[in-house]
């Protein structure tokens, strides 16, 4: 029921009550006019003589009207507490209907707020993903190089790491003191010259020793004397320092 509606019948029942109410008050008055009226030769009664009839039951009837009239205030009281008692509840089943309205008007208004967030984060995320995306070059994916298991493949591998470190030296340099030294066999050992009867002969493709190897080595390189790229290289790396290039050597070394 509607809030205006209630008040409207409170204050009609209130209205109508309060007529009750003074037509109480004015027949207590009436009656105690009515008591006023009673002869004067009643009031006159001297004390101790006994009281007429007449005065006993006037006296009567107006403790009846009175007594009467009381207990109607009083349940008309009780009705009036009643009436405002159910008017207060109303009011406050109003309130919390409206602020249960409020809540959750509210909590939807936070929920939309906050998917609204979560979206302009997401669509932030990946705006700055495909900008990373865009601003990254293309890696193109390059084949590892491979070299065959022979003099060559050694010879062009070992240019290569040669190129990657700074060393110098041509593929013919390298070819033309290889076949001199050891004719183009990685296991090859030189037994007999004044190294070897030192204790240190010469070893591999281009005869090294290994003190020379050892301190020219190359990194990245296999640490095995007889390991080819590895015998070329540091061999290229030790001619370098002596003599500016493998190319620039045509004799023993």
């Amino acid at each position: 029921m509607p809030k205006n509606i209630l008040n409207r019948r409170l204050s009609r029942t209130l209205t109508k009550q309060h007529k009750i109410a003074i037509a109480g008050v004015s027949t207590l008055g009436a009656a105690a006019l009515a008591f006023s009226a009673v002869p004067s030769s009643a009031e006159t009664v001297t004390t101790g003589s006994p009281a007429t009839t007449a005065q006993v039951a006037a006296a009567t009837q107006v403790q009846d009207v009175r007594g009467s009239l009381t207990g109607q205030l009083a349940g008309q009281t009780v009705k009036l507490d009643d009436i405002a008692a159910r008017k207060k509840a109303a009011d406050q089943a109003v309130a919390r209907k409206q602020a249960q309205v409020r809540q959750q008007a509210e909590a939807k208004r936070k929920a939309a707020a906050d998917a609204a967030a979560r979206k302009a984060a997401q669509e932030r995320t990946a705006k700055e993903a495909a900008s990373r995306s865009a601003q990254r070059p293309a890696m193109q994916m390059v084949a590892a190089k491979t070299y065959s298991d022979n003099l060559d493949g050694w010879i062009r591998q070992a240019l290569d790491i040669m190129h990657s470190k700074g060393i110098p030296g041509s593929y013919n340099g390298l070819h033309r003191n290889i076949m001199r030294e050891s004719s183009g066999n990685p296991r090859a050992i030189n037994d007999w010259d004044v190294n070897a009867v030192n204790g240190i002969p010469s070893k591999g493709l281009l005869q090294v020793i290994p003190p020379t190897f050892n301190a020219y080595h190359v990194s990245g390189t296999s640490w095995n004397i007889y390991d080819p790229v590895a015998n070329i290289t540091a061999a290229a790396n030790y001619a370098a320092d002596k003599y500016g290039s493998i190319d620039k050597v045509n004799s023993a070394y």
